[in-house]
């Protein structure tokens, strides 16, 4: 089985080591701690492993596992370890993040891992939030916010990070920025993004990546999953809309003009 790697330690038991099995002890849960935020501190995406020896008479070879509806064991698993990935920023994305921040359009991530450096939702004092421009909140503190909470973050924070978050979970995030007047549009390439996709002002499900389902829920489809595009949309909109108000002002003032032109010649001559 492979997954989070904090989730995947979560059910196991006893740990793999040197070939040989041990129990997992609190000495193992610190030194995979370390190891797992150091190189969530390097931007890697982490995936950890395990395994469990399954009883042939009750799992032949012949069995069907369901991983939806799980029919096997999920507990008392055996870690075997993990792997971490570079999973690096598209070409043109951070510079497409400055351009939004620049613009007014606030930029909120949905990750899989949480990335070092930057603090964790916690609450100081009596109804007081940390004084700092940017916060992450993991799936699991965001299950104990109420949605009064979860909209004084949004209001408050520069920068909101979310990681591990569920469908149910994301569909809360963007009725979060809704109650607190915000226009959100919403990317995503998954079935699990479909929630969020459908409840957004506009939902952008990625043309070549993106699922049916995701493509289905969504307003629009990037052609070519390239989040810059976006910006450059935003930009041509802003002009088109600029363009249009100064036409309607020039047509209503010529009008104007042209209907006061005879009375004004009769007054003065």
């Amino acid at each position: 089985m492979k997954g989070a790697a904090e989730k995947i330690l979560k059910v196991c038991s006893s740990v793999l080591i040197e070939g040989e099995e041990k129990s997992k002890d609190k000495k193992f849960e610190n030194e995979f701690k370390r190891a797992y935020e150091q190189l969530g501190g390097y931007g890697e995406r982490v995936l950890g492993f395990c395994d469990l020896e399954l009883d042939p008479e009750k799992f032949p070879k012949t069995y069907v596992f369901d991983t939806e509806t799980p029919n096997f064991p999920l507990s008392n698993l055996r870690f075997l370890g993990f792997m971490a990935m570079i999973d690096p920023p598209r070409p043109g994305v951070p510079q497409a993040v400055r351009l939004c921040k620049s613009a007014g359009v606030k930029v909120t991530e949905l990750i899989e891992d949480v990335e070092g450096g930057v603090p964790e939702y916690e609450k100081y004092g009596e109804g007081r939030l940390k004084p700092t421009k940017a916060i992450i909140i993991h799936g699991e503190q965001l299950k104990l916010l109420s949605s009064a909470t979860l909209e004084e973050i949004v209001s408050h924070y520069q920068q909101v990070v979310f990681s591990r978050t569920s469908p149910a979970q994301k569909l809360q995030i963007v009725e979060a920025y809704q109650n607190t007047n915000n226009v959100v549009a919403v990317t995503g390439d998954g079935v699990n993004d479909a929630p969020a996709l459908r409840k957004a002002d506009i939902g952008i499900a990625m043309g070549i990546a993106g699922t049916d389902v995701s493509k289905q829920a969504a307003d629009m489809i990037l052609l070519n999953d390239n989040f810059a595009s976006i910006v450059t949309g935003v930009e041509e909109g802003r002009l088109i809309f600029d363009n249009l108000k100064k036409s309607i002002a020039y047509t209503l003032t010529s009008k104007y003009t042209w209907c006061v032109d005879p009375e004004a010649h009769r007054f003065f001559s």
